[in-house]
Protein backbone atom coordinates (compact mmCIF):
# COMPACT_ATOMS: atom_id res chain seq x y z
CA UNK A 1 0.00 0.00 0.00
CA UNK A 2 1.23 3.63 -0.96
CA UNK A 3 1.74 6.26 1.67
CA UNK A 4 0.03 9.91 0.86
CA UNK A 5 2.31 12.36 1.23
CA UNK A 6 0.94 15.72 2.35
CA UNK A 7 2.12 18.44 -0.02
CA UNK A 8 0.76 22.30 -0.21
CA UNK A 9 0.45 24.31 -3.42
CA UNK A 10 3.59 26.35 -3.32
CA UNK A 11 1.68 29.75 -3.59
CA UNK A 12 -0.13 28.68 -0.70
CA UNK A 13 2.74 27.92 1.36
CA UNK A 14 4.34 31.17 0.46
CA UNK A 15 1.74 32.71 1.82
CA UNK A 16 1.37 31.13 4.45
CA UNK A 17 5.16 31.46 5.26
CA UNK A 18 4.59 35.46 4.82
CA UNK A 19 7.39 35.65 1.95
CA UNK A 20 4.60 37.64 0.04
CA UNK A 21 1.44 39.59 1.41
CA UNK A 22 -1.06 37.66 -1.04
CA UNK A 23 -1.74 34.70 -2.45
CA UNK A 24 -1.60 36.78 -6.33
CA UNK A 25 1.71 37.76 -5.40
CA UNK A 26 3.35 34.70 -4.62
CA UNK A 27 2.07 33.57 -8.01
CA UNK A 28 3.36 36.42 -9.92
CA UNK A 29 6.92 35.36 -8.06
CA UNK A 30 6.40 31.87 -8.87
CA UNK A 31 5.56 32.44 -12.38
CA UNK A 32 8.03 34.83 -13.09
CA UNK A 33 10.69 32.22 -12.39
CA UNK A 34 11.79 34.15 -8.72
CA UNK A 35 10.65 31.08 -6.86
CA UNK A 36 12.69 27.79 -7.59
CA UNK A 37 12.19 24.41 -5.39
CA UNK A 38 15.59 22.34 -5.54
CA UNK A 39 17.31 24.73 -8.00
CA UNK A 40 14.42 24.29 -10.72
CA UNK A 41 11.70 26.72 -12.39
CA UNK A 42 8.12 25.18 -10.57
CA UNK A 43 4.31 26.35 -11.55
CA UNK A 44 2.28 27.78 -8.68
CA UNK A 45 0.66 24.41 -7.96
CA UNK A 46 3.27 21.89 -7.77
CA UNK A 47 3.15 20.38 -4.28
CA UNK A 48 5.57 21.22 -1.54
CA UNK A 49 6.68 18.79 0.63
CA UNK A 50 8.47 18.84 4.00
CA UNK A 51 12.54 18.82 2.80
CA UNK A 52 12.35 20.50 -0.02
CA UNK A 53 14.26 23.24 -0.08
CA UNK A 54 13.12 26.36 -1.86
CA UNK A 55 15.26 29.89 -3.40
CA UNK A 56 13.11 32.50 -3.36
CA UNK A 57 13.80 36.32 -4.91
CA UNK A 58 12.09 39.21 -3.06
CA UNK A 59 13.34 42.61 -4.33
CA UNK A 60 17.07 42.67 -3.79
CA UNK A 61 16.88 39.78 -1.41
CA UNK A 62 17.37 36.23 -2.03
CA UNK A 63 16.27 33.37 0.77
CA UNK A 64 17.40 29.60 0.85
CA UNK A 65 14.56 27.62 2.66
CA UNK A 66 14.07 24.39 3.76
CA UNK A 67 10.65 23.55 4.33
CA UNK A 68 9.98 22.07 7.82
CA UNK A 69 6.09 22.61 7.96
CA UNK A 70 3.22 22.57 5.77
CA UNK A 71 0.29 24.99 6.24
CA UNK A 72 -2.58 26.55 4.35
CA UNK A 73 -3.54 29.17 6.74
CA UNK A 74 -1.36 32.16 7.15
CA UNK A 75 -1.10 33.18 10.80
CA UNK A 76 1.24 34.97 13.31
CA UNK A 77 4.83 35.73 11.94
CA UNK A 78 6.54 33.36 14.67
CA UNK A 79 4.35 30.86 13.85
CA UNK A 80 5.25 31.01 9.78
CA UNK A 81 8.74 30.99 10.67
CA UNK A 82 8.25 27.47 11.85
CA UNK A 83 7.41 26.21 8.79
CA UNK A 84 10.66 27.19 7.37
CA UNK A 85 14.31 27.02 8.26
CA UNK A 86 16.51 29.74 6.46
CA UNK A 87 20.19 28.14 5.52
CA UNK A 88 23.43 29.99 7.08
CA UNK A 89 24.57 31.12 4.03
CA UNK A 90 21.64 32.73 2.96
CA UNK A 91 21.61 34.14 6.04
CA UNK A 92 25.49 35.88 5.32
CA UNK A 93 24.93 36.86 2.05
CA UNK A 94 21.74 38.69 2.55
CA UNK A 95 23.32 40.30 5.90
CA UNK A 96 26.41 41.13 3.77
CA UNK A 97 24.13 42.76 1.06
CA UNK A 98 22.30 44.98 3.64
CA UNK A 99 25.86 46.33 4.96
CA UNK A 100 27.04 46.72 1.44
CA UNK A 101 23.66 48.88 0.53
CA UNK A 102 24.29 50.82 3.89
CA UNK A 103 27.76 51.21 3.28
CA UNK A 104 26.86 53.25 -0.69
CA UNK A 105 24.35 55.29 1.57
CA UNK A 106 27.25 56.65 3.83
CA UNK A 107 27.86 60.06 3.30
CA UNK A 108 24.25 61.07 2.04
CA UNK A 109 22.69 63.62 4.18
CA UNK A 110 19.07 64.80 3.06
CA UNK A 111 18.19 67.92 3.04
CA UNK A 112 16.84 69.17 6.08
CA UNK A 113 14.27 71.58 4.31
CA UNK A 114 12.88 71.84 0.79
CA UNK A 115 14.54 74.11 -1.76
CA UNK A 116 13.73 77.79 -1.66
CA UNK A 117 12.64 79.92 -4.86
CA UNK A 118 16.44 79.84 -6.06
CA UNK A 119 17.35 76.42 -5.29
CA UNK A 120 14.69 75.19 -7.61
CA UNK A 121 15.96 77.21 -10.17
CA UNK A 122 19.80 75.78 -9.99
CA UNK A 123 18.13 72.10 -9.93
CA UNK A 124 16.29 73.21 -12.71
CA UNK A 125 19.11 74.48 -14.46
CA UNK A 126 21.07 71.80 -13.67
CA UNK A 127 18.68 69.30 -15.43
CA UNK A 128 18.67 71.21 -18.50
CA UNK A 129 22.22 70.68 -19.17
CA UNK A 130 21.68 67.03 -20.85
CA UNK A 131 19.05 68.90 -23.02
CA UNK A 132 21.04 70.65 -24.71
Amino acid sequence: MTDIIPTVRLDQWLWAARFFRTRSLAKQAIETGRVEIDGQRAKASRGVRVGDRLGVTRGEERFDVDVLGLSTERGAAPIAQLLYAETDESKQRREQARAERTAMRDGYRAPEQRPDKRARRLIRALGDIDAT
